[in-house]
């Protein structure tokens, strides 16, 4: 069986986030049964969640009429997460930030619809110390409220991928101790889709 990892960039531009996820889902297509598919939010138009409640009393999707709706399938019908966002303001961007308020749906009409799936944080950031590590908490805090199973990197990366860019692409590869966090978070995100839809399986469900 193979398992779609999708790659989720919250950047509102094409640079260098959107590089380092590239490198990330090249790196976790290269474990057996894992295919990658990068979706950007940069160009859409998602207004954030109003709590207006609609989703949970008519148990339905949210009413509002945007790029959000065909999102919503595809985020859903993927297996595992790797989701990056450039820091904002010691955080992800508004547009990371809209699209996660939006899946108030799964909780309230879908609660099983990323039960057991994987998923992991990146952060880029244009200074050395810019708020990599906030912004990956932050990403991760969305995870674990969509009710997904949180995945951090490998000894020395911890809670997920952390980039020094220096605002430009070319700096990402310059970041060599980086780029091995996001490698690692890779893999590991990988290697634990495929051990849980296994277990999935040996379980019968």
């Amino acid at each position: 069986m193979v398992l779609k990892l999708l790659g989720l960039c919250g950047s509102p531009r094409k640079g260098a986030t959107e590089y380092v996820l590239q490198e990330a889902l090249r790196e976790a297509a290269t474990l057996p049964g894992i295919e990658s598919e990068l979706i950007t939010l940069r160009g859409k138009r998602i207004q954030p969640c109003t709590g207006c409640n609609y989703c949970k009393s008519h148990k339905t999707r949210c009413h509002v009429k945007d790029d959000m709706q065909e999102l919503f399938d595809t985020f859903i019908a993927a297996d595992a997460f790797l989701v990056a966002s450039p820091v904002y303001v010691m955080g992800p961007t508004p547009q990371l930030a809209a699209f996660f308020s939006r899946l108030r749906p799964i909780h309230h009409v879908f609660p099983g619809a990323l039960r057991n799936k994987a998923g992991g944080a990146i952060a880029v950031g244009g200074t050395r110390n810019g708020g990599q590590e906030v912004t990956v908490n932050i990403i991760i805090n969305y995870l674990l409220t969509r009710g997904l199973v949180v995945v951090g990197g490998e000894i020395g990366g911890y809670a997920g991928g952390k980039v020094w860019s220096r605002d430009r692409i070319e700096g990402v590869g310059e970041d060599a101790i980086g780029m091995e966090t996001v490698r690692g978070l890779a893999r590991r995100v990988a290697e634990v889709a495929l051990l849980l839809q296994a277990g999935k399986v040996a379980a019968g469900v």
